[in-house]
């Protein structure tokens, strides 16, 4: 048997908590510290499809990583070159300076993709999981920098929870203490994170018009008369189509668009060789830093603005680590190491050789290098690649949002998973929608390439300046590397891309405002979402109901005690809500089971089914009530196949019968509850120890809809029945065991339990408005009272977003001021 107790702590009121974190209340991630938790049993680790077991799955996963991973990074030769010779840079163009960017190009993919991300930042994983937001995960982990106080002890428990070396070194306990102890640190933190955040999505919006115009801009080389508004045209068509086909989920277009990155990165390495023989064999030359040096002494200003063009070679980098949990980090580096790197090292050698002796071809470099005998086949390749380089991308932004949303700070949207098998593979219609239209925007909008590649590679190099300044603390608080180490890395690579990303801060009037508006906007309803939604659980934390008030209502809480279970939903992982007074108030009878639900993700990828629930008590016995705490990591798939109900009253029976065993919960004064909670592993009530499960399947109604005694409910299920007549569902019955020496209470309280359940199950929830007090600043009125509120009303409410059945739910209106 799975099972874990928790010993918690008294709050203000006198109700058993267990140690929320919060600014008054915190308590320190301490991985099963004496005092907080304990387990018993042993523990399956949590399974991972991500693990290796031999070579072949390596390649296989390295294989399918070209189709998702590598589409945007392998098209980047299409508009470098002319992206870097573009604006003053042009009364430079000559042999040497070809040869300087191509040496800066090289140095750069060696420096940042092959050095940083494959070498360094892969080996950063949040069990198996890639991204700046994975990055600060572990840093709220092994720290107090999350500003939502709804941490327990219990989650350290989780199998997926623990992470990097034992030991800390006192270097990185006085760093960790330092952060923790200043909010406006752990403020900024967030906001840096909620930047990077925007930044990707701003990809999300430049990326897709950038690559599509790139390769249907060859057909301006093919056909000389062809006006620039055709181009437009078709390249909103084939955006169009990418985005209508995204419900299809990248892992089918990701897998059958492979082989077509794969077969481009091979033309485009014989195109490069071929160049590089036939048109100037010295280029190879150019991989001495030398030539850089050489670039910068005759260029000056103007080189260092073109840096703002050389960074459009690494645009793709950052889906290497946040595309990591689709893959492996092994399949990946074999990917780039053995395939991406030297086809595009030689691609752009080959397109300098053949610059170096065609000067004039520089606005057209790619499609003016290909040999006139092999145009058309390479035309609709890098069509091909362009597209699966925005499905990579596209695919991004649902994970980041969907993790943003995890993490407390986006409003809820609809996620559809569209693989069974990979849960990272998401598709978010409105996401999806208004990327689309922005989109659409940029690519009409800007009569320009450069322009577009301006914001591109402005979002890229900001998202990436992000990341190695993460990188830096996880080093340093979650790896426990030497201080010094840490500076160096990021002292090194902030110095490498201080200078691209500069150099693109110059070209903001030229196109790169684009990424910085879309950024502030993302970033800023993210702020918004995740400010509110503290306010609004500081509010519950700090007016929860007192355990005397509810003790001193009585087993029949004051009101009429009716057959059936009522789930309470409520943020708080502890104590009970203040909106329990007012359902009380309002409500003139209540149900005889009560559960206290609370749906919480914790910051790590995946919990594990068996670690699911976290089973406790709220007061004696007699009362039936209880709290179920149940835990999600940020990228846990949260299902809607109605076996909820059934697996939280199994739970429920797992938790009274060992409470009745366990002698750290007996208690001879059942007033002196201390509230402990128990993991309750899904394994060990499949073996029916509990109760007896029998299970049949019906057309109709869900379960507690037709075991209601309510006249009401039954009607409208009748109607329910017609209007649905094929719908199958699966019908539980619960029996208690015959087990001899069973306590007389345990068999009562497990009868009592049953019978709810037959009588049918409503969802409870709050129907809340936040408001701002009326002392509160201007600032916070404008910020709560109409972007937290208009968030709010127009995201998807708390009841869908929890799959909850609205023939069962019973909303009670109140209101919030924080």
């Amino acid at each position: 048997m799975n099972q874990m107790e928790v010993h918690p702590e008294e709050d203000g009121n006198g109700f058993p908590t267990s140690s929320a974190v919060g600014e008054d209340q915190e308590s320190t991630p301490t991985s099963g510290q004496d005092g907080h938790a304990r387990i018993a049993g042993n523990k399956r680790k949590l399974p991972s499809k991500f693990l290796l077991d031999n070579f072949p799955t390596t390649l296989i996963l390295a294989y399918q990583s070209f189709g998702v991973v590598y589409g945007d990074l392998s098209t980047s030769p299409l508009y470098v070159y002319k992206s870097i010779f573009d604006g003053k840079l042009q009364d430079h163009q000559n042999p040497d300076t070809i040869f300087g960017a191509f040496s800066l190009i090289f140095w750069t993919l060696t420096l940042m993709p092959l050095l940083k991300y494959v070498i360094i930042v892969l080996s950063a994983d949040d069990n198996g999981e890639g991204g700046t937001l994975a990055l600060y995960s572990l840093l709220c982990r092994h720290g107090k920098f999350s500003l939502l106080p709804n941490q327990q002890a219990a989650d350290e428990e989780l199998s997926a929870y623990k992470y990097g070396p034992p030991g800390q070194s006192s270097s990185s306990v006085a760093f960790k203490r330092f952060l923790e102890k200043h909010k406006k640190l752990r403020t900024a933190l967030l906001v840096v994170v909620l930047l990077g955040a925007g930044m990707v999505i701003g990809d999300g919006v430049v990326t897709p018009a950038m690559s599509v115009i790139s390769s249907v801009s060859g057909l301006e080389a093919a056909h000389e008369g062809l006006p620039n508004g055709g181009v437009r045209s078709l390249s909103c068509v084939i955006l169009v189509g990418l985005f209508a086909l995204q419900h299809c989920g990248t892992h089918k277009v990701g897998f059958l668009f492979a082989p077509v990155v794969i077969i481009w990165l091979i033309s485009i390495f014989g195109i490069g060789l071929y160049n590089t023989i036939w048109w100037n064999p010295k280029i190879v030359g150019a991989l001495s830093p030398h030539y850089i040096i050489k670039f910068f002494s005759q260029t000056g200003k103007d080189g260092w603005i073109s840096l703002g063009g050389v960074l459009l070679s690494i645009t793709g980098t950052e889906a290497m680590f946040a595309d990591l949990g689709h893959f492996s980090a092994s399949s990946i580096r074999i990917a780039f190491v053995f395939l991406v790197y030297p086809c595009l090292v030689m691609q752009y050698m080959g397109q300098a050789a053949f610059l170096s002796k065609n000067i004039p071809s520089i606005p057209n470099s790619f499609y003016d290098s290909i040999p006139g005998n092999v145009f058309w086949p390479v035309f609709v390749i890098a069509t091909l690649a362009a597209i699966v380089a925005s499905q990579a991308i596209i695919s991004a932004t649902f994970s980041i949002i969907k993790q943003c949303h995890a993490l407390g700070c986006f409003p809820r949207v609809k996620v559809v998973h569209t693989s069974k098998q990979i849960y990272g593979q998401i598709y978010i219609p409105e996401i999806n929608w208004i990327l689309m239209i922005l989109t659409l925007a940029v690519a009409v909008g800007f009569s320009d390439i450069t322009s577009i590649g301006n914001a591109y590679g402005l979002a890229v190099m900001s998202v990436m300046f992000l990341t190695t300044f993460l990188m830096a603390l996880v080093m340093v608080i979650v790896q426990q590397r030497s201080i010094i180490l840490a500076a160096v890395f990021l002292l090194l690579f902030w110095f490498i891309e201080a200078s691209y990303l500069s150099a693109a801060c110059i070209k903001v009037p030229q196109g790169g405002w684009v990424s910085l508006v879309l950024a502030f906007i993302f970033m800023f309803i993210m702020f918004v979402w995740h400010y509110g939604t503290c306010r609004k659980y500081n509010f519950d934390l700090h007016n929860k109901v007192a355990l005397k008030w509810i003790l001193g209502l009585g087993p029949s809480l004051g009101i009429v005690r009716v057959p059936g279970i009522g789930l309470i939903y409520s943020e708080l992982a502890t104590g009970v809500p203040a909106i329990f007074s007012h359902f009380v108030t309002n409500l003139p009878a209540f149900h005889n089971v009560l559960v206290f639900v609370c749906v919480k993700y914790v910051p790590v990828p995946y919990v594990s089914p068996e670690e699911r629930f976290l089973i406790g008590r709220i007061c004696p016995r007699p009362y039936r009530m209880y709290r179920c705490i149940v835990r999600y990591g940020y990228k846990d798939l949260q299902g809607d196949d109605g076996n909820f109900e059934n697996q939280l009253i199994q739970s429920i029976a797992e938790f009274i019968q060992m409470e009745a065993v366990e002698p750290q919960f007996s208690s001879p004064d059942s007033v002196s509850y201390d509230g402990r909670m128990a993991v309750i592993s899904s394994i060990t009530f499949q073996s029916g120890s509990s109760l007896i499960v029998s299970e049949t399947e019906e057309f109709g109604a869900s379960n507690s809809i037709q075991s209601s005694k309510s006249l009401t409910l039954r009607s409208l299920r009748s109607g329910y029945d017609d209007e649905n007549p094929q719908i199958r569902r699966r019908q539980v019955r619960f029996q208690i065991p015959q087990t001899p020496g069973m306590d007389p209470s345990v068999r009562e309280e497990l009868e009592d339990l049953i019978q709810a359940k037959e009588a049918g199950v409503a969802y409870i929830m709050g129907h809340s408005y936040v408001k701002a007090r009326r002392s509160s600043s201007f600032l916070k009125k404008l910020v709560i009272d109409f972007g937290y509120s208009f968030l709010r009303k127009n995201c998807r409410g708390p009841s869908v977003a929890l799959h909850i059945p609205h023939i069962s739910l019973i909303e009670v209106g109140m209101i919030y001021h924080v």
